[in-house]
């Protein structure tokens, strides 16, 4: 099954800032904890619309290289070359193509999957706007595959890291998809989460 996603080039985006990617790993990186989250609603809310569609957009290569920052500091979700339609209950197409740092563990192992893939994914993001690291520093991809794919691995979360934020990332992390929060209900998490940080500064 194939589809199209259109593109109005004549409202081209200008995301000046580059990736996120590069944000967070840049050196002396400036990014308070406000904005931070911020751009994790704004991926949520990408993401949501993906998820909301008729038929299902599933991105599989959501990573923070593929998430891109405006002059506004608004993050953009961006690359759709591995997106597939969602077909009943999984993918109409599968495929291992995609960076093993950011994939989920059922993908690893080239299992059926569904849009929680990307729920996972969304988790690693986190992950990185929250301890501004990058995921699996020192391992290479093979090395990825068997941590997180066969020996259910995941990446550790700092001990100083909001206990909101943490059970978040944990959540995106369960190993069944279907215990996975949706985006919409990510949205609303990170929404309340932005307001306690409002009322902390």
């Amino acid at each position: 099954i194939m589809f199209l996603i259109l593109i109005n080039v004549s409202h081209p985006i200008h995301c000046l800032r580059g990736s996120l990617y590069r944000l967070l790993h840049r050196p002396n990186v400036q990014l308070d904890e406000k904005r931070r989250m911020r751009m994790a609603l704004d991926v949520a809310k990408g993401m949501n619309y993906l998820h909301t569609s008729h038929p299902v957009i599933v991105h599989r290569d959501l990573k923070s290289l593929n998430l891109l920052v405006d002059k506004n500091w608004v993050v953009k979700v961006s690359d759709f070359g591995l997106s597939r339609m969602k077909h009943h209950t999984f993918l109409s197409s599968k495929s291992t193509a995609g960076t093993p740092e950011w994939m989920a563990p059922e993908v690893l192992r080239n299992e059926p999957a569904n849009e929680k893939c990307d729920v996972y994914s969304f988790g690693v993001i986190l992950w990185e706007l929250t301890t501004l690291r990058m995921p699996w520093k020192g391992m290479n991809p093979m090395q990825v595959v068997g941590a997180v794919g066969f020996q259910h691995r995941r990446l550790e979360i700092p001990d100083d890291v909001d206990p909101t934020v943490a059970d978040i990332i944990s959540d995106c992390w369960q190993t069944d998809p279907q215990l996975r929060p949706t985006f919409a209900q990510l949205m609303s998490r990170l929404r309340r989460l932005e307001r306690l940080i409002v009322d902390r500064t």
